[in-house]
């Protein structure tokens, strides 16, 4: 047996290195548990379930679980508290946090708030790191919309001003602390800007009441939290030869079927990675749909790439589900995103089947959380040889809700044809 040439054993081991630092920079690694933490805006179990649809059916690394721990009116310090009983407990491998609304009082910000802040902050940092965390997202808080806070756009100003300057401190717990910042507050406040400057000064972002969301506002909030984890949003490939009559798919899809000739496709194809899927009425702040014209969700997240060669110069028609699109024979050649072409597609009725499911398992974690393991030290004090096992019992019946929702995301078969013309 010949040995390899000195170049051919460099060359290796540079591609070697270049993996091992590429799987270092992963932040999130198969089988990791995200605990997503906050005050009432993440009780309202809606930016905590985009995030948990996303690392599910997305799947940016394998068999991800999540739960969510929101509780009403809570603060950082607050929060810094009651942390060990109540959340540590779980063993999370990922966190992520998001305070700020209730810890900047809804008033101007002062020297004494802002240690105040800095230290719950960093104090749960530090509780997070010692209960074994291996990731940390420090999260700024949101805003609060600039038409429906207390109806005046001046409080709202004020107010605004005072998360961003939480946010400057998250910020900068999160770099003294070595672990990663989720800037909340800033895509918030550019998608609300631009929806309005379409919809109206009605259509809030940050909800009626003007602090907790509607499904819009937690959607840029996912969002933050997502790209702070490191998702890089590529979601798999799908590419077609006209010419050449070939056609590939990979990242979690496979063709299963192909018949391609006289400048047509059909591709049957097998997913076992779907798309982030949206619904709603995109002119109402209660929906997901409207809302992605504001902010890259789909360019940054959500991208299933179609790429076509050996396409006349008239360009070709694109069927997936029940629309068809034309496009150019540049565009295709180029890639089109399907997820953000085509919103009503096959994966929106899988997609809802799987969210639903997620929707009740996180329904039972806050009275988990709040209820029996936040009072478990009274409990002991009654049920001293009873309340251990009654209370690892209902973590574990997470475990078994976080096991169906991963169970629900099942393989889809969908159809794509390709026809030349215009």
């Amino acid at each position: 047996m010949k040995s390899l040439p000195l170049r051919a054993l460099f060359a290796a081991a540079v591609t070697l290195a270049l993996v091992a630092i590429a799987a270092a920079d992963t932040v999130l690694k198969p089988d990791d548990y995200v605990a997503i933490i906050g005050d009432s805006i993440t009780e309202q179990k809606l930016y905590s379930l985009y995030m948990e649809d996303y690392l599910l059916m997305c799947q940016p690394a394998s068999h991800l679980r999540t739960t969510q721990f929101g509780w009403g009116g809570e603060t950082s310090w607050g929060f810094a508290n009651r942390m060990e009983n109540d959340m540590i407990r779980f063993h999370p491998s990922v966190a992520t946090t998001c305070f700020g609304m209730n810890d900047g009082a809804y008033s101007p910000m002062n020297p004494e708030k802002a240690n105040h802040y800095r230290e719950g902050q960093t104090s749960v940092v530090e509780k997070l790191k010692n209960g074994g965390v291996r990731v940390i997202v420090v999260g700024s808080p949101g805003c609060v919309d600039a038409d429906t806070f207390k109806r005046d756009p001046n409080m709202a100003l004020m107010y605004n001003k005072t998360l961003s300057e939480e946010r400057d401190i998250a910020r900068e717990v999160a770099k003294a602390q070595g672990v990663l910042f989720a800037d909340v507050i800033t895509p918030m406040i550019e998608a609300m800007t631009k929806a309005k400057e379409k919809y109206g000064k009605e259509y809030h972002l940050a909800g009626g009441d003007g602090v907790h969301p509607s499904e819009n506002g937690h959607l840029v909030m996912a969002y933050a939290f997502l790209k702070a984890l490191g998702c890089d949003g590529d979601l798999g490939h799908i590419n077609i030869d006209l010419a050449g009559a070939k056609a590939e798919a990979s990242g979690g899809h496979k063709v299963t079927s192909t018949t391609i000739g006289n400048g047509k496709a059909n591709l049957e194809i097998e997913s076992t990675r779907y798309p982030f899927c949206f619904d709603g009425d995109p002119t109402k702040p209660n929906a997901t749909r409207g809302v992605i014209e504001f902010f890259p969700f789909n360019a940054d997240l959500n991208r299933l790439t179609l790429k076509v060669t050996g396409v006349s110069p008239a360009g070709a028609k694109v069927t997936w589900g029940p629309e068809t699109k034309h496009f150019t024979s540049e565009q295709l050649a180029a890639g089109i995103n399907l997820a953000d072409q085509f919103l009503d597609n096959p994966f929106c009725e899988p997609f809802k089947k799987v969210q639903d499911q997620i929707r009740n398992q996180q329904f039972y974690e806050t009275p988990l959380v709040k209820s029996l393991v936040h009072f478990t030290p009274d409990y002991q004090k009654f049920l001293p040889d009873d309340t251990a096992a009654f209370i690892d019992k209902a973590i574990r019946h997470d475990k078994e809700l976080a096991e169906a929702s991963s169970a629900a995301v099942v393989p889809v078969k969908h159809t794509l044809v390709i026809e030349e013309g215009s």
